[in-house]
């Protein structure tokens, strides 16, 4: 099994990573591979809505959104995690998902998603919650842990003092991992749940 983890930091070997090195250890443990892609000290422009997407199958720019695309398809679970910048995700990222989801054509659904948020103090509970809106629009189930998906640290390497917060990390990798794992027996017996044809309406019909 695969998860794919997108670091929104533009920082690297940051908070953010002592976060999410704390879930890798566990989904090593759990023999579960794991990619990191570093996204928030990337040039990464928001979406135009040109709609080349729906021909091509992927975005009309070709940067690391694509390649999180490609890796996207392959795996069974998803994490995303950012600093908290103004009780929001960092700029970078969010531009990444807009893309990254709007863009790709692929079945997403029973594929585990989770978010990871970090920051000096507040603003966390506001950013889980925006990341968390991709999955949940996307058929993909949000893992969750003992307390909301939070650790924190202002200066470098302070997030390994917050103990509570790196038990969430363990915590939300081994809830993440028998989630997948679940789902793949389930697919196998049961297969997905069953589509109905997409019903768009709009507010003014």
């Amino acid at each position: 099994m695969k998860v794919l983890i997108l670091n929104g930091s533009p920082r690297v070997d940051g908070n953010t990573a002592i976060a999410v090195n704390e879930m890798r250890k566990v989904f090593a443990d759990e023999g579960i591979e794991t990619e990191v892609l570093q996204i928030g000290n990337q040039v990464i422009r928001g979406c135009i809505a040109c709609g080349a997407c729906s021909k091509s199958g992927k975005c009309v720019f070709d940067d690391a959104v694509n390649r999180a695309a490609e890796l996207f398809e392959k795996a069974d679970g998803l994490v995303v995690a950012s600093p908290v910048y103004y009780a929001s995700a960092n700029a970078t990222l969010i531009a990444c998902l807009d893309r990254l989801f709007y863009s790709t054509r692929f079945d997403k659904t029973m594929k585990v998603g989770a978010s990871v948020v970090v920051a000096r103090r507040g603003g966390c509970s506001a950013t889980y919650d925006e990341l968390n809106k991709y999955f949940g629009i996307s058929g993909m189930p949000i893992a969750s842990s003992q307390y909301w998906n939070s650790v924190h640290g202002r200066m470098k390497g302070e997030a390994v003092q917050d103990l509570e917060g790196l038990q969430t990390m363990r915590a939300l990798a081994r809830n993440m991992a028998f989630l997948m794992k679940s789902i793949a027996l389930g697919r196998e017996k049961y297969g997905l749940p069953e589509k109905e044809t997409w019903q768009a309406t709009h507010f003014i019909r």
